[in-house]
């Protein structure tokens, strides 16, 4: 699964063999939010045009557009595997929070 960003917003892609185009869904709100076309390019401009309409219509409606994500996760791990995290931020000069947000984002 392939994915794009703009303003904040994330939409993942896919590929519809039935309708020969890309269909892109925006990722992280409850608006559903959908576009899709026939290359890369006009994909890449259909979401653009998608996020600076949602934002639009909401301006319009006068209620503020959702956001993807506030950066706050809560995880339940085992205890081991929180001991065994906490040693390695430590081991590495960093805090939990920042190691666990490098870990991440090397996963990606």
């Amino acid at each position: 699964m392939n994915t794009m960003s703009y303003k904040g917003y994330a939409a993942r892609i896919e590929y519809s063999d039935d309708d020969g185009c890309f269909i892109g869904h925006m990722a992280g709100i409850k608006d559903v939010i959908g576009f899709h076309a026939d290359t890369v390019n006009e994909l890449r401009a259909a979401f653009v045009e998608a996020v600076d309409d949602y934002l639009a219509t909401c301006e319009k409606l006068g209620r503020a557009p959702q956001k993807p994500y506030s950066g706050k996760m809560m995880l339940r791990v085992p205890p081991e595997v929180h001991a065994h995290a906490a040693m390695m931020a430590k081991a590495h000069g960093k805090s939990l929070n920042q190691w666990a947000a490098d870990v991440l984002i090397h996963a990606s």
